[in-house]
């Protein structure tokens, strides 16, 4: 279970987050002040911290500064301050995040979800991915079908890879929303990912119509149908 350290003094706010994240699974330790949030973390093993700007004793840049001393623990900020400064001091102080309220509970939960997967240990695996006819060369970022290239986008790619490292694997439509929203660093909605569906089809399939590697599973995602070697899982 990863724990979360939330930084807030608003109690209102507080109870909705917390709820939203225990639901989710995650163990919630609040802190309203910047002493709380440091006894926090000398007491406790931390995975995240969702940090406000504004609080009693202080303000989050500090704590954030802190902690960057020898710390590379996630830090999302979470605050009413929406001006470009207030982002850059953010992030410039080395938070991994930054979304202004009022929150939106599905994007808060998609952006700890990316932070956290971004500081996951990495994976060993291959740089040379093959599949039937297909041959990925991940590092250089291009794909051969046939030994003829298939021109792809970043995005397609992306997907691509995705659904190739989970072979014969459902890949829920949730679960890619959120993967290519934090590989692209822009929001992906439900429609734009059936957009990109249809256009990676028609540059790998065959007869893009009827597809016999990205198989939709109606009501729940795709898979690709076809085993990979190299990929890692």
């Amino acid at each position: 279970m990863n724990r979360i350290l939330l930084v807030e003094d608003d109690e209102n706010f507080v109870f909705g987050i917390e709820y939203t994240l225990t639901n989710e699974g995650y163990e919630v330790i609040h802190a309203g002040t910047l002493k709380e949030a440091r006894d926090a973390l000398a007491q406790h093993e931390i995975e995240l911290i969702l940090l406000d700007i504004n609080l009693p004793d202080g303000t989050g840049y500090e704590l954030c500064k802190q902690i960057r001393v020898d710390s590379e623990v996630p830090i999302i900020f979470l605050t009413a301050l929406d001006e470009e400064m207030n982002v850059v001091a953010g992030l410039d102080l080395g938070a991994d995040d930054y979304m202004t309220k009022p929150i939106r509970t599905k994007e808060l939960l998609s952006r700890i979800k990316a932070v956290l997967r971004r500081h996951s240990r990495p994976e060993q695996h291959s740089n040379i991915w093959k599949s039937d006819d297909f041959e990925v060369r991940v590092l250089e970022g291009v794909v051969f079908k046939n030994k003829n290239e298939v021109p792809l986008t970043t995005l397609e790619f992306r997907l691509l890879l995705m659904l190739m490292s989970h072979p014969k694997q459902i890949c829920s439509r949730t679960s890619i929303l959120e993967k290519l929203w934090d590989v692209s660093g822009e929001f992906i909605d439900d429609n734009t990912l059936s957009v990109h569906i249809r256009r990676l089809r028609e540059k790998v399939e065959e007869t893009p119509a009827a597809p016999k590697y990205i198989v939709t599973i109606r009501g729940v995602g795709y898979k690709w149908n076809a085993e990979t070697t190299g990929a890692y899982r």
